[in-house]
C-alpha cells in the first residue's frame, strides 16, 4: 500500500505564517498528495496568500466556525486516503510525511500513527521536545530502546497516552476513511478539542506506530489564550474532558482509565488557576469531584492543596 497524504491546514487570519507552514509541506521528501487550506473566515490576506500558491494548494473557504469545523472541513474536501494536519502557524520537518508513509507501506496493520515534535517560542529558539517532557512519551522512548521506531499496543501504554499524549495534532496520520467514522473533531469546543478526537481514535486502535525524532515544530504564543485567561481556558478544558468523559463509558477499560487520570488533571489545573487569582473556595470546589471519581491519596492530596492555597 502506497498513501497518499492529504494535508489539511485550518487557518485563521493566518497570513503572516501561512507561507511557512505551506512551503514546509511542498518540501517533503514524500511529496504530499495535496495541501487543502480551510480559511476559517479570515479578516486579513489568508486566502490571497494561499493563492499565491495556484494549483499547488487547494483553498477552501467558510464563515468564521472554528478550528474544528475547519479541520473537518479540509478532511471531507480531501481525495488522499491518509490525513494530516499542520496549524498555519506551525510547521513539519522535512520527512514527517516519509517516516511515516514508509512505515504504512511496510506494516498494514498499523491503526494511525504519531511521533516526537519539537516546542519552540516565536522567535524559533527551542524549548524542548514533545517526548521527553511527557510520561507517556518517556515510557516510549524507554521502549523504543534508541529505535527510530516503536509501536504503542499494550494497555498500560494506551492509558497513559491518554492521560498525558506526547504526539500533538501535526504529528498524528490517520486514514481518512477511520476519520470520517469517527465524526471527526468535535464542534462546539474551544479547548482540548485535539484530545477529545485523539481519545476516540485510541479506543479504536490496537497498534500506533510511534516515530520517536522530531516530525515538525509546534509554537508557543505569549498571547495564547491559556495565557490571557488561564481560568476560562482551564474551564473549557474540563467542559470539554467532561463530555468525553460521558463517552468513555464505552470505551476499554484503558482508554477510561487514561480519560479519568486526565479529568483529574485537568481539575487541578483548574483548582490552581482559580487559587492564583484568590479564589480559594471555587478552587475547592473544582477538585471536589475526583474525590468519587477517582478516589485516593491523590485526590485526596489536590484537595487539601487547593485548601493551603
Amino acid at each position: 500500500m502506497t498513501p497518499r497524504f492529504s494535508v489539511v491546514i485550518p487557518s485563521f487570519n493566518s497570513a503572516a505564517t501561512l507561507v511557512r507552514a505551506i512551503e514546509s509541506v511542498r518540501a517533503q521528501s514524500w511529496p504530499a498528495h495535496e495541501i487543502v487550506v480551510v480559511d476559517d473566515g479570515s479578516t486579513d490576506d489568508t486566502a490571497g496568500v494561499a493563492r499565491q500558491f495556484g494549483g499547488a494548494v487547494r483553498l477552501i473557504q467558510q464563515n468564521n466556525s472554528g478550528v474544528s469545523v475547519a479541520r473537518n472541513a479540509g478532511a471531507a474536501a480531501a481525495t488522499g486516503d491518509w490525513l494530516a494536519f499542520l496549524d498555519a502557524d506551525d510547521w513539519y520537518a522535512p520527512d514527517r510525511l516519509k517516516l511515516h508513509a514508509e512505515w504504512i507501506a511496510e506494516d498494514a496493520a498499523l491503526d494511525c500513527l504519531t511521533g516526537d515534535y519539537e516546542y519552540r517560542d516565536e522567535a524559533g529558539t527551542l524549548l524542548g521536545t514533545s517526548m521527553a517532557q511527557h510520561k507517556s512519551g518517556r515510557l516510549m522512548l524507554a521502549k523504543a530502546a534508541g529505535e527510530a521506531r516503536v509501536v504503542m499496543e499494550t494497555p498500560a501504554e494506551m492509558a497513559a497516552f491518554i492521560a498525558d499524549h506526547f504526539g500533538d495534532t501535526h504529528t498524528l496520520s490517520v486514514p481518512r476513511a477511520r476519520f470520517i467514522e469517527l465524526g471527526g473533531y468535535p464542534t462546539g469546543f474551544k479547548v482540548c478539542e485535539d484530545v477529545h478526537f485523539l481519545t476516540r481514535l485510541m479506543a479504536k486502535s490496537h497498534r500506533v506506530g510511534v516515530v520517536c525524532q522530531s516530525l515538525g515544530v509546534y509554537v508557543i504564543h505569549s498571547g495564547s489564550a491559556t495565557r490571557r485567561n488561564p481560568v476560562a481556558a482551564q474551564r473549557e478544558n474540563v467542559r470539554t474532558l467532561t463530555d468525553l468523559v460521558r463517552l468513555a463509558e464505552n470505551f476499554p477499560e484503558p482508554v477510561r482509565q487514561g480519560v479519568r487520570a486526565r479529568m483529574q488533571s485537568a481539575r487541578y489545573n483548574l483548582g490552581c488557576a482559580l487559587s492564583k487569582s484568590g479564589r480559594r473556595i471555587a478552587a475547592v470546589g473544582a477538585v471536589l469531584p475526583t474525590l468519587a471519581a477517582c478516589p485516593g491519596w491523590r485526590s485526596l492530596r489536590d484537595v487539601l492543596s487547593m485548601l493551603k492555597g
